[in-house]
Formats: structure tokens, C-alpha cells, sequence
């Protein structure tokens, strides 16, 4: 197969993720100009990052005025899986892909790009990675910023009613695992209770939100870590 079929694989291959990402993107969009950011910014951040949940998260944090350092951490820890993702899917690339096309590939591997690229039967090539890779980060930009178009001109009320799309997202995304497992659904539901803490409590209330976001991951996850840790490559019941 050709250099070129194998891009023109990838990009077949791509064309679903990118519809996917339309509509997420376009929540984004719209939840940034909500908390106050403008198009340019938000479609900045589309363009230098592909993770829903780290954006989401990172947004209060820029819109608060946080720290780097909340940022950076709160990024870190919302996106650790990646490196594994990483990991796991450079044992999947051949001899055509060089150190810099290795780190092009991480900055925009995603769960769905490294789901579809992993399920080759064969290793995959540079052509193809570009290809799979240039669709979906075409779709998120593109969907964030008609979010943002969008979020800019239409009544405050109308963007009140779309921007619940990015937590209908999310809520799909760990419903169903909550479903499945029980201890998934306490882990939520103690990081659901630790912030309200941190929102309702007063002597709370001064920890900037970036760290607030850490603090409660963080624990809710060393917590069942520790005390109901997945067994045989399923979560534990």
C-alpha cells in the first residue's frame, strides 16, 4: 500500500472522531465565552490542547486568575492517562516514525485516536498516524470556534441552555462506569461531597479552585486506590 493510501486510511479512519468532536468542541466553545473569555482565547486553547475534561477544568482557573501552578498541576492529573496511552501506543508505531513525529502524535493522542490506532492489526506508519491525528484536531477547532461564534451572539439565556451540553457530556462519559461498578460510583460520589465541602464550608472557601480540583481527585482517588483497588483489569466490586 502506498504512503499516500495510508494517509487517505488515516483520514478515513479520522473522519468519525472529528464528527464526534464537533459537538463537544462546540460545547467548550460555548462554556468558554460563558466564564468570560473571548473567541480568540478560546479557540487558542482548542488549537494548543485536545482533552475536554483539562479544558473544562482549566478554564475557572484562567477566567480565576489562578497560579501556573494550579494550572499545571490540575493538568497533569486530569491528563496522566495519556502518558500510559502514550506508552502503550509506541509499541504500535513502526521504524517509519521518528522522534519528532513521535512527539507531533503525543500531542494529539486522544482516547478515540489511540483506540483506532491500536486496533490495527498490523503497526501503524507516519502517514497513517498524520492522517488518523489531522481530522480530529480539525474538528475540535473547528467546532470550538462556531461554539465561541455562537456563545458571542446569542442571548445570554440561549448560551445558558447550550453551555449544559459540556456537563451532559461529562455525565455520560462516567454514568455509565458509575452503573457498572460500585465503587466507581462511591469515588465520584466522595469527590462530588469534597467539593461541596470546599464550596459551602467558609473555611474552605478561600482555596482557589485550581487546587480545589486537585484536592478532590486526587483524594477520592487514593482513597479507593488503596482501599478497593482494581482486580484482574476490572474494577473491583
Amino acid at each position: 500500500m502506498s504512503r499516500f493510501s495510508e494517509f487517505w486510511r488515516g483520514l478515513r479512519n479520522g473522519l468519525p472522531i472529528c464528527m464526534g468532536y464537533l459537538g463537544v468542541s462546540f460545547a467548550f466553545g460555548i462554556f468558554a465565552i460563558k466564564s468570560g473569555l473571548g473567541i480568540k482565547e478560546a479557540l487558542l486553547i482548542s488549537m494548543t490542547n485536545l482533552t475536554s475534561a483539562g479544558q473544562l477544568a482549566a478554564v475557572p482557573v484562567i477566567v480565576g486568575g489562578g497560579t501556573l501552578i494550579e494550572l499545571v498541576l490540575g493538568q497533569i492529573i486530569i491528563n496522566l492517562r495519556y502518558m500510559f496511552m502514550s506508552v502503550s501506543l509506541s509499541q504500535k508505531l513502526d521504524r517509519s516514525i521518528s522522534i519528532i513525529d513521535r512527539l507531533i502524535i503525543s500531542f494529539a493522542n486522544t482516547d478515540e485516536i489511540f483506540a483506532v490506532a491500536v486496533s490495527n492489526k498490523s503497526d501503524v506508519g507516519r502517514k497513517y498516524m498524520y492522517g488518523l491525528i489531522l481530522m480530529p484536531y480539525i474538528g475540535w477547532s473547528i467546532g470550538t470556534f462556531l461554539g465561541a461564534a455562537m456563545g458571542a451572539i446569542l442571548p445570554h439565556m440561549v448560551v445558558s441552555a447550550l453551555g449544559i451540553a459540556i456537563y451532559a457530556m461529562f455525565a455520560a462519559i462516567v454514568v455509565p462506569q458509575m452503573k457498572k461498578s460500585k465503587n466507581m460510583l462511591f469515588c465520584v460520589l466522595l469527590a462530588i461531597f469534597l467539593s461541596c465541602a470546599f464550596y459551602y464550608l467558609p473555611m474552605l472557601k478561600g482555596i482557589p479552585q485550581g487546587f480545589v480540583i486537585i484536592i478532590c481527585s486526587v483524594t477520592a482517588s487514593v482513597i479507593f486506590a488503596l482501599f478497593a483497588p482494581v482486580k484482574g483489569g476490572k474494577y473491583g466490586e
